[in-house]
């Protein structure tokens, strides 16, 4: 941890929840502004591509940010750890609100050629890399492990706001100025969240408590010495490999996210088709699933624990995975989102509880590369599954490919249920 990082001023632990800290509360604006920015980037960024180039070279514009993201994001985690997630995070987020402005400007004066998107899409792409595990390792940064459950809950609610406001906002703008005015309420929004940012105070972390409550003291926190990143980077990939709580859990999150994340995005589009039900019906069981997944934030951030976590994870996942074999199954439209509700519920409950225990046990040193890591599986890998599984459905129909993706995900919950660490995995006991 850099120097300049542990010269900021400490913040002492503070009695009431996350919820009501104007600490906290200062961190949620600024990342929910960033969020909402990154909507309205994509919005502004597939329509300009689409004014401008054909079918195949927007699939490139859109997909080209995607592999510097992929590619660099391990090395982010390590820029996080070697310099410290408050640089890396500012550092980052102004540069892509340099970026988006500067984009702003050029394409006021011109039209947005192809080889133009295709730059930004790569340089926003490879600066995500940089930001998105720095932001993702801020919440043990902000708050004491009693309260990262709550934060978590926040954070996840702060994503289901971005995506319901964020692509309208950016329609609006491309409607009213055209690009330009959609690329510039982007960037304003990045520049909006650095004042926040900058006003959020970090604590200096010791080795969790959480460690004891999973029975991972025996992980030897390796010293920080001084060595290169590739080092940097081996030793977080030891450490994950040696963690016998955070390795399994970020198996069963890979795990879960190659089962599910095709199917209940591209998989639900091609039901619809097959159904019948039409672009409405994929939109409500799309609300479905957002709604059930804001439900399971609010839970946790109100209860800001639930007790015997492990299991209540390996539990929720099993259900989701249910839910997800099932939703193809059921008759009609209306069944259809309701079984989308429990699955956004489940899986919400789920990944929250995933990302804060791996968060309270991990030893403060790695947090920037073992959050990379959580992040790549999301980012890297699950999109990975998209052309798997449209192929599979175009050869067998969406019912079967649906109970397959399902059964699959449910390999997560035997990795949890049959590893130790994970059943008996606690996060620390509320103060409040």
């Amino acid at each position: 941890m850099s120097a300049a990082e542990t010269a900021l001023p400490e913040r002492p632990a503070a009695p009431r929840p996350a919820h009501r800290d104007a600490n906290v509360l200062r961190w949620l604006a600024a990342y929910t502004a960033s969020l909402i920015g990154d909507s309205v980037y994509f919005v502004a960024l597939a329509w300009s591509a689409q004014k401008v180039a054909g079918p195949a070279e927007v699939g490139l514009v859109m997909a080209a940010g995607a592999f510097p993201r992929a590619l660099l994001m391990l090395g982010g985690g390590v820029a996080a750890d070697r310099f410290g997630v408050r640089r890396i995070v500012l550092g980052s987020d102004a540069v892509r609100c340099v970026l988006i402005l500067a984009v702003a400007a050029g394409v006021a004066v011109t039209a947005p050629a192809v080889w133009i998107l295709v730059a930004l899409a790569l340089a926003f792409g490879a600066v995500d890399a940089l930001f998105v595990p720095a932001v993702g390792a801020l919440p043990p940064r902000i708050t004491t492990p009693d309260q990262l459950a709550r934060v978590t809950g926040m954070r996840t609610l702060s994503m289901r706001v971005s995506q319901i406001s964020g692509p309208p906002l950016g329609g609006l703008a491309m409607g009213l100025g055209g690009a330009p005015a959609a690329f510039a309420v982007a960037g304003v929004l990045f520049a909006l969240s650095l004042p926040l940012l900058l006003t959020v105070r970090l604590r200096p972390l010791d080795v969790p408590d959480a460690g004891e409550a999973v029975d991972a003291a025996d992980v030897r926190s390796e010293a920080p010495v001084p060595a290169g990143a590739w080092q940097d980077l081996l030793g977080g990939l030891r450490y994950l490999r040696r963690h016998p709580l955070i390795g399994p859990l970020i198996a069963v999150i890979a795990i879960s996210e190659l089962g599910l994340t095709g199917t209940l995005n591209v998989g639900m589009i091609l039901l619809n088709g097959e159904r019948g039900w039409g672009p409405s019906g994929y939109g409500w069981i799309i609300s479905g699933f957002g709604a059930g997944a804001t439900v399971g934030a609010v839970l946790l951030t109100v209860a800001g624990r639930l007790p015997r976590a492990g299991l209540t994870l390996a539990g929720t996942l099993l259900v989701g995975c249910a839910g997800a074999a099932t939703i193809a199954l059921v008759p009609t439209l209306p069944l259809a989102v309701a079984v989308a509700g429990a699955v956004g519920l489940a899986m919400g409950i789920c990944g929250t509880l995933g990302n804060a225990l791996v968060q309270t046990a991990a030893d403060p040193a790695y947090l920037g590369r073992v959050t990379s890591v959580v992040m790549l599986t999301s980012v890297g890998l699950a999109p990975m599954s998209y052309p798997v599984v449209g192929a599979a459905i175009g050869a067998w129909g969406a019912s079967p490919v649906f109970v397959g993706c399902g059964v699959f995900g449910s390999v997560g919950v035997v990795v949890a249920l049959g590893c130790a660490a994970v059943r008996r995995a606690e996060l620390p006991d509320a103060r409040n």
